[in-house]
């Protein structure tokens, strides 16, 4: 399929799916990190659990710093059209790029005009965040400031909980803000459990920061990074077993690939 076509019936595909993916309670639900460029990864991840028994949740950062971005999204946009109710992707910071261009970003700067144009306009249209009625959501960042789930539909690109989604971190600190670096704000343990408390959150499953600590907040923060494009961090991949009941982030199996 050509990137036209393909970005075009993945764009229809996103935008029928809404920003809020709701999962399934009777099926094996596996998530996956960043994969960043590492198409290896992502060829792992589908050899293993891509059946009609499972449902695979990936977080964004699919393109820039890994060897291979363009291989690595046409193949999880292809599946996603092959596989519509068993692959979910969800928008990170770097499928952003229409809304806040950002450095380094060397799948985009590689684009000419008209197909970074195609690109950034397919992927806008990508979910937010995957709820799933045990308690558990999971997203690229932070939480947004909503009082309820069902709010993230409503979330506009580019707005402050946009923000928070796709760059926002984390840090193992008390407060509501520890700061804003370079562009990623940080939030700290009482934020977390305000939002929580809001929404009955038992399990918050993310990425984007490869370096943080696996768990936060009394194991309910659950960060995984499934790419090799960052030196020192192992593929794992979350896996949520149906019929289990979930208490927190621990009840989820990691593994990696």
């Amino acid at each position: 399929m050509e990137d036209r076509e393909l970005l075009a019936a993945a764009e229809k595909r996103f935008r029928e799916e809404g920003r809020l993916i709701r999962l399934p309670e009777g099926k094996t639900i596996v998530f996956v990190g960043d994969t960043h460029g590492d198409r290896e990864a992502t060829e792992e991840v589908l050899s293993r659990f891509l059946s009609p028994d499972h449902v695979i949740v990936f977080l964004g950062d699919y393109v820039d710093r890994g060897p291979d971005s363009e291989g690595n999204l046409h193949l999880l946009l292809e599946t996603k059209l092959a596989w519509p109710d068993q692959v979910f992707l969800l928008m990170g910071n770097h499928e952003g790029w229409a809304i806040a261009p950002f450095s380094p970003a060397d799948f985009w700067h590689r684009l000419g005009p008209r197909r970074e144009r195609a690109y950034a306009e397919a992927l806008a249209s990508l979910p937010l965040a995957a709820w799933h009625p045990s308690g558990l959501l999971a997203l690229h960042g932070a939480l947004p400031d909503v009082k309820q789930v069902e709010e993230i539909e409503k979330i506009q690109l580019g707005s402050a909980d946009w923000r928070k989604i796709t760059w926002g971190d984390w840090a193992d600190a008390p407060g509501y803000s520890a700061g804003d670096y370079f562009g990623r704000p940080t939030f700290g343990r009482d934020y977390f459990e305000e939002i929580a408390r809001r929404l009955s959150l038992k399990a918050l499953v993310r990425s984007h920061q490869p370096h943080a600590p696996t768990y936060l907040f009394d194991w309910r923060c659950l960060t995984i990074f499934t790419s090799s494009a960052y030196g020192g961090t192992e593929r794992t991949v979350a896996i949520l077993r149906p019929g289990r009941a979930l208490r927190d982030a621990r009840d989820l199996e990691l593994a990696s690939v």
